[in-house]
């Protein structure tokens, strides 16, 4: 006997609309025509001090901590490094609206996003060292790895947030994504996924104009990013990427909705990358000059310092602080970085599954083998840890 064959199993049945019309009114989906901005506008009245102080020193420090990452893959400390110079405000926000339980699911450019969030500083930039897998435990710290596969992490965060709600656990996943992502498959399903689900995720795309040299013009003819929220039946916004208070107030109320049971939603941000792809990348082959300095204007560090200001929240001797507090960070990333990692080539086999398989076991076998081999060879005896 089939499940439809059993006694009052028609009953429960659902029935399926017809194939022309839509599930959601689109409308109410659609995002503002226009990026949402706080900062110079009358909505910045309404916002706490404090906040904008702390987004101003976490703006700070970040700059701060992008700027001394790409030093040290000039000076051979690390392998690459993407900078997110002129996103930090989409760095700072999202890692701020979040609760201590929450996940954040980040790409291989959000270091400082993990690091906004408590994140060591060194152990995330443990993976662009090519010192291990990920420098740090995703479950301690409610970050997931690293994301270097464009949108891989997407279906990922919807599973966890599915999860969650399945287990009854008030829980939020914020994925963050670039525009470039938003051209994979895993975006699409994962977005799908979401909003059938009602998943509490919210999808933070920050559209800094290229995919590496690929304009956004050459990859969507949708009106916004934004849009494409409509189509699967969720939320789309648009926010202003460099106005720290706007993006902290959009994703803060879309993480609310999303824990109230609202399901998911996609925002947008607009912001720039000032610097190149990675430090193996010419952005002059692809842009001008031109374009770059005209978003310098735009700068979300300066854009909060100069409200600050305006509103006399922030003289000489408070900016003055932020910047040596900052100085200081990056004293101690660069110390610390500077002192090589005490490795075992044997990790390879340890953090790839709880219980090896016949196949790693063979392999370590003979890793361990070619190891020893070595050090009789050198005439040490340290086990096969490489110094």
């Amino acid at each position: 006997m089939t499940v439809q064959e059993l006694p009052g199993a028609a009953a429960y049945r659902p029935t399926p609309p017809p194939a022309w019309k839509p599930l959601t009114d689109p409308a109410p989906l659609l995002p503002d025509p226009e990026p949402y901005r706080v900062l110079g506008t009358e909505a910045v009245a309404d916002v706490d001090p404090e906040l904008l102080l702390r987004l101003h020193a976490e703006l700070v420090r970040g700059r701060r901590y992008n700027a001394q990452a790409t030093a040290l893959t000039k000076q051979g400390r690390l392998a690459v490094y993407p900078s997110s110079t002129g996103q930090e405000a989409c760095e700072i926000a999202a890692a701020l609206v979040l609760e201590e339980r929450d996940w954040l699911f980040p790409s291989y450019r959000d270091t400082l996003a993990a690091v906004a969030r408590g994140l060591d500083p060194v152990e995330a930039l443990t993976l662009l060292r090519g010192d291990r897998h990920t420098g740090y435990d995703p479950r301690e710290h409610r970050i997931a790895p690293l994301c270097t596969p464009l949108a891989t992490q997407l279906p990922h965060a919807v599973g966890l947030a599915h999860a969650a709600r399945l287990k009854g656990d008030d829980v939020v996943a914020l994925a963050m994504v670039g525009d470039g992502g938003t051209s994979e498959g895993d975006f699409h399903e994962a977005l799908n996924f979401a909003a059938v689900w009602r998943a509490p995720v919210v999808f933070l795309v920050q559209n800094n104009g290229f995919a590496i040299s690929v304009p956004l013009a050459k990859q969507t003819a949708a009106p916004s990013l934004a849009h494409k929220a409509v189509g699967y039946g969720m939320p789309g916004r648009l926010v202003d990427g460099n106005d720290a208070a706007a993006v902290h107030q959009v994703l803060s109320e879309a993480v609310e909705r999303a824990r109230s049971g609202g399901g998911p939603t996609l925002v947008e941000a607009v912001t720039y990358r000032m610097d190149a792809h990675t430090n193996a990348d010419d952005a002059t082959r692809y842009r001008g000059d031109s374009e770059v300095e005209a978003w310098r204007d735009h700068d979300p560090v300066q854009l909060m310092e100069r409200e600050l200001t305006a509103r006399g929240l922030l003289d000489d001797e408070g900016a003055e602080a932020v910047r040596a507090a900052a100085e200081r960070m990056a004293a101690a990333l660069r110390e610390r970085m500077n002192a090589d990692p005490v490795l075992d080539p044997m990790d390879l086999f340890t953090h790839v599954y709880a219980e090896q398989t016949a196949q790693l076991r063979e392999q370590a076998a003979r890793l361990r083998e070619e190891l020893a081999a070595e050090n009789d060879q050198h005439g040490t005896h340290d086990g096969g840890a490489a110094r």
